[in-house]
């Protein structure tokens, strides 16, 4: 358990995770099962023309794809996070390994579109399962001063699972070919479940959780009201619903057709841009997770202030008269884009100090919920108002100000309340220190 001083500073209370070399090593395996789901939920964005001209679809048919996925995915999330509260991390791990590497293998093979779909839907079934997984890792072996770093860490690694999308697999695809290059990556899924099966472990010798009693519905129902309840989770959901989305459709789906399409841009330059994405993605990872984590009022600003500029750059790209912007402009936008990931991290650490470590699953899987709901209706709306406009981008991506503006307005109802039950724990922490045996 831990809490905050008066200086925003951690205090370690006993009972803290110790961290160290054992800690890191099977950290990094989580991470590593992580980084190849990441692989397999972005391979789509750089294939999007390509699965358009295979399968023969139109942009709402196409954008189906990434929108079953997204809809497995957000969907999983609570069922996952209590998976995860009640069978540990290891277990829900395997399965999703298992899952995500037999239907991006599916995908190589699919001859069909329906049979493509329904792939992609067992890939984002088991993508859903690691990303809590890795948090509940991280909690249970790292002190809860580290919580925000190891967080964005994370964060950053799952990037450059998106950069081996954007630079591997695009070059694969027009080397070897469709199947050759999505079957190819698959392989990756096997050689992460041999390394879960050999070094994972749930918790650290003597750091054993209180096994949580199990009384059917009634314990789910309580799990996810409890969880709820909390205005920190609720907060952490709608931080993420509001910051993660913008990039999220760029790079998943529809950021490879704008450039090309919309701007002029070839592949290759278009394909760098995307990279320059996930460049900035993890640079900016870095330097959230140390300011948040050294000075925890900055959770707020960061997020909103990423939420503003965001918006301002989408806007200048949008209104910008002639046919294409300047490159200048949409060197600008990806960069500013690449924050959108480490700000949507911002609201897991809301979360974390708001629930005890029998609920962080759930928790985490309500807020990891809200980006991909942002991001499968966002997805949803461009290609229904691209197929209405006769391919019009820029009334297709207006649709991204609308839910901006939702989570804005959510973000700043909860703010206080967060700050002001933050403060009462705080209080509470402090108390609790001086009664603990020395």
């Amino acid at each position: 358990m831990s809490g905050r001083d008066g200086h925003g500073s951690v205090v370690s209370l006993p009972g803290d995770p110790p961290g160290g070399r054992r800690a890191a090593l099977v950290w990094g395996v989580g991470v590593a099962v992580y980084f190849v789901a990441v692989i397999f939920r972005t391979s789509l964005g750089v294939a999007g023309l390509d699965a358009a001209d295979r399968f023969g679809v139109n942009a709402s048919a196409l954008s189906t794809f990434s929108i079953l996925q997204l809809l497995v995915y957000a969907g999983m999330q609570i069922p996952v996070g209590l998976m995860v509260d009640r069978l540990g991390t290891k277990k829900v791990l395997t399965i999703g390994v298992l899952l995500f590497t037999l239907g991006q293998l599916g995908f190589a093979l699919s001859p069909s579109y329906p049979m493509a779909l329904a792939s992609r839907a067992l890939l984002g079934c088991g993508d859903a399962m690691t990303f809590i997984s890795v948090l509940r890792l991280g909690t249970r072996w790292f002190p809860a001063r580290r919580g925000p770093l190891v967080a964005q860490l994370a964060g950053l690694v799952g990037m450059a699972g998106n950069l081996v999308s954007t630079i591997v697999i695009a070059r694969l695809l027009h080397g070897v070919g469709w199947t050759a290059a999505f079957a190819g990556s698959a392989a990756a899924g096997v050689v992460v479940l041999v390394l879960l099966l050999l070094f994972l472990k749930d918790h650290p010798e003597g750091h054993e959780p209180e096994p949580v009693p199990h009384a059917g519905a009634a314990f789910v129902r309580r799990q996810i009201a409890e969880s709820w309840r909390e205005p920190g989770t609720r907060l952490g959901m709608w931080v993420h619903f509001t910051t993660q989305f913008p990039a999220m459709v760029f790079l998943l789906l529809w950021g490879l057709p704008f450039l090309v399409e919309a701007q002029g841009l070839t592949r290759e330059t278009a394909g760098e841009l995307l990279t320059l994405v996930v460049a900035s993605n993890m640079l900016v990872g870095l330097v959230y997770g140390q300011v948040i984590a050294r000075h925890h009022a900055a959770r707020a600003p960061l997020a909103l202030g990423t939420i503003a500029v965001t918006a301002t750059l989408w806007a200048a790209i949008l209104v910008h008269p002639g046919d294409h912007a300047p490159m200048w402009l949409l060197v600008t936008l990806c960069t500013v884009l690449g924050a959108c990931g480490p700000a949507s991290m911002i609201g897991f650490d809301f979360a974390r100090p708001a629930n005890p470590p029998e609920r962080q699953g759930t928790a985490s899987g309500i807020v990891n919920m809200g980006g991909f709901v942002a991001s499968m209706t966002t997805l949803f709306a461009v290609g229904v108002l691209l197929d209405a406009t006769g391919d019009n981008y820029r009334i297709a991506f207006s649709s991204v100000f609308v839910l901006e503006a939702l989570g804005v307005v959510q973000i700043l109802r909860l703010k206080s309340r967060t700050a002001r039950r933050e403060r009462e724990r705080l209080v509470a922490s402090r108390v609790e220190a001086v009664h603990v045996p020395v």
